[in-house]
């Protein structure tokens, strides 16, 4: 199993930190200009009365540059903490195991968001470039995350 961990302390609450992460569009502000995700009009925002846990949601195809279909992910959350995180197990196009668990940790002056990321490709040999392609595009999140909210002291860990 491959795992990557990127962190970073944001000037923003978990609150308004949750406003962002739990909604596609935010979803989306992170990752543009390398790619987006479609989802569905009924599915904008991420809440316990919306998600059923444990179940896909739906396909969402990740679009390079917003237009180009390079992967799938069949979006299914198994934990929902509204202001503290969630937790995806989906099943991609490119990973036979997908995990991705996003915590929010208050501290002074804001709140640190760690992304946590275990993934096991569907071919072995693609699991250097697969470790390098999640480093590189969690870590561009993370650079976009920090000039939408701000950065503490202390930057990615």
């Amino acid at each position: 199993m491959n795992e990557v961990t990127i962190a970073s302390r944001l000037a923003a609450t978990s609150e308004v930190l949750w406003e962002h992460l739990s909604s596609l569009e935010g979803v989306n502000r992170e990752l543009w200009p390398v790619c987006r995700m479609t989802y569905p009009r009924w599915a904008p925002r991420f809440t316990p009365e919306t998600v059923a846990l444990g179940k896909t949601m739906f396909r969402s195809w990740m679009l390079l540059f917003g237009f180009l279909p390079f992967d799938y992910d069949d979006l299914c959350l198994v934990r929902l903490d509204p202001g503290r995180g969630l937790l995806e197990r989906s099943s991609l196009a490119s990973q036979k195991v997908w995990e991705h668990e996003r915590t929010l940790t208050p501290c002074e002056g804001g709140c640190e968001l760690r992304d946590r990321l275990r993934f096991e490709p569907r071919l072995a040999w693609l699991a250097a470039p697969s470790r390098l392609i999640v480093r590189l595009l969690f870590a561009h999140r993370h650079r976009r995350l920090r000039v939408i909210f701000g950065e503490l002291r202390g930057g990615i860990s």
